[in-house]
């Protein structure tokens, strides 16, 4: 086929969250690339393929190597963990792309908001808002301003990057400030580490122990709106009828 590059959401990881789709796309690829980390977890699955790796922060990179991989003629999956079009590389990618001799194709894949609130119950389903706590590419000051105007409008939320090596008190800041502008400290929250994933750990707390706990880079955190509650050990955000 060849001159094609696949942006290829693939999960949490395990094969079973791979979409038929997704599966395709790398099936019938000649070459993978990915970030290192991302990519094992694909060559467990797909062993044979060719795999061209690179490092954190170097997506522009990735994306080139795609673009000189397709005009080789080569098929190309450019894979990413969750959805490639929630934080992830169709955008690099569609901003550089210029060669209309490469057709791009994005695939959609489970992000990390779908595959944790399944593990907790569910938490947003519901209007809800998805926001990064990762200030690499957001100001904080645009996140906390974000962050507010999602509580004031009861929102249910989803934290993605809520912890890094040099980011250790961020959900701490992010649920003073929610707190600051309303929520509860009683609202109903969970976490989900590891998703789909060895070593998956899930628990359903309140927004004031959240605020304490200690999560890492691998973990999806859910704040519920004002109405959520859990029953069962599930927590439960309102469809919107009586």
């Amino acid at each position: 086929m060849g001159n094609i590059i696949y942006v290829v959401g693939f999960g949490p990881g395990d094969k079973m969250y791979l979409t038929g789709q997704a599966k395709d796309a790398i099936e019938n690829s000649d070459v993978v690339v990915g970030y290192s980390l991302y990519a094992e977890l694909i060559k467990k699955i797909y062993p044979d393929k060719v795999y061209i790796t690179t490092g954190m922060k170097q997506e522009i990179e990735r994306c080139q190597i795609c673009i000189n991989e397709a005009l080789a003629g080569k098929t190309v999956a450019l894979v990413c963990s969750g959805d490639a079009g929630v934080y992830g590389m169709a955008s690099p990618l569609l901003e550089i792309m210029e060669n209309e001799e490469v057709e791009v194709v994005v695939v959609a894949g489970i992000t990390a908001a779908l595959s944790g609130a399944a593990g907790l119950g569910a938490p947003i389903n519901h209007d809800f808002c998805l926001i990064s706590l990762s200030d690499l590419l957001t100001p904080w000051e645009s996140i906390e301003k974000r962050l507010r105007a999602a509580v004031e409008g009861d929102f249910a939320i989803v934290l993605y990057n809520p912890s890094s090596h040099k980011r250790k008190d961020y959900l701490m800041r992010a649920c003073e400030i929610m707190m600051d502008a309303g929520a509860s400290k009683d609202r109903i929250c969970g976490y989900v580490e590891n998703i789909g994933r060895v070593g998956e750990k899930k628990e359903i707390l309140t927004l004031e122990k959240l605020k304490s706990t200690e999560v890492n880079m691998f973990t999806t955190v859910f704040i519920g709106n004002s109405l959520t509650y859990e029953k069962n050990g599930r927590m439960i955000t309102k469809r919107g009828y009586k």
